[in-house]
């Protein structure tokens, strides 16, 4: 069985990016796990989906980073082909929070393996405003750190197929909303944030840690065929609560498995750890 510190050691991949995300991307690999990452610049990945949607998705997150590492792979001939792919939207639980899920996506074809590094967090600036002057844009402008992070502008509204992208000084936004309302039906621009990797600084940050749950995954090694990867797939429910030790709806183990072989182990989180009483269905209905 090799080890999985070594399993990739020496070996080439390709990153697909026009956007910068070799930045954080290429260092974390290589440095913990001594792939060497080619960085291929050739292709507008812009193809696969843009945040200011012009252009749908084509699938799911998932999905989308397959096409991307098999298209890198295809330029390249290399046979480990890297993707990065983030999502923004309403936190599936408390909708009026912004919330980013970043994936980095490891696809192996010699070795038919696929390990993919996750990252979803609150910490995000994804926002947008309707603003009829300079004073109310520079008001929403500063809300979302800018300029170090874009800015996207539209005249009217957030469906106008006129845009200006890359708007990262005050002049520049200046110019971009007397040049939005000039054009606007009703007076008014609709500015968001650029959530693409390089006009974000937040965002990359993201990417950065969905990267090292990547590396966290490499050096976790399924016990049956060695390949790295072994990750969780499934939570069982049924921790003991603290006080009638009745099973609760809370967390009482993982399921790890190998995307590879198939082989599934369970892991029991901690044998001594309750549940709080107030998450009883029994002691707290």
């Amino acid at each position: 069985m090799a080890d999985s510190n070594t399993f990739f050691q020496e070996r080439y991949a390709v990153l697909l990016t026009k956007h910068g995300k070799e930045q954080v991307i290429k260092p974390t690999l290589e440095k913990a796990v001594g792939i060497h990452v080619i960085v291929e610049t050739g292709f507008d990945t812009d193809r696969f989906g843009t945040f200011t949607r012009e252009i749908e998705r084509p699938g799911s997150q998932l999905d989308t980073a397959r096409l991307k590492a098999r298209k890198g792979m295809e330029l390249t001939g290399l046979d480990i082909g890297l993707a990065s792919e983030g999502s923004f939207g309403p936190h599936p639980v408390m909708p009026w929070v912004p919330w980013n899920v970043e994936i980095v996506l490891l696809v192996d074809q010699k070795e038919n393996a696929e390990i993919c590094g996750e990252y979803a967090s609150f910490n995000t600036n994804y926002a947008h405003a309707i603003v009829s002057n300079f004073q109310e844009a520079e008001n929403f402008a500063r809300k979302v750190g800018f300029p170090e992070h874009c800015l996207v502008l539209r005249p009217d509204n957030e469906r106008h197929q006129s845009i200006v992208k890359d708007i990262n000084d005050w002049e520049h936004l200046k110019e971009a909303v007397a040049w939005g309302i000039a054009r606007s039906a009703v007076g008014k621009v609709c500015l968001e944030t650029d959530m693409r990797a390089h006009a974000n600084p937040t965002r990359m940050g993201n990417i950065q840690k969905a990267a090292e749950n990547l590396v966290q995954k490499i050096k976790k090694q399924c016990p049956w065929c060695g390949t790295p990867g072994f990750s969780v797939t499934d939570r069982k429910k049924g921790l003991p609560c603290e006080w009638c030790g009745r099973p609760t709806e809370e967390i009482r183990a993982v399921v790890y498995t190998c995307a590879r072989c198939g082989f599934s182990q369970e892991e029991i989180k901690d044998p001594d750890e309750r549940a709080p009483a107030g998450r009883c269905q029994y002691c707290n209905p």
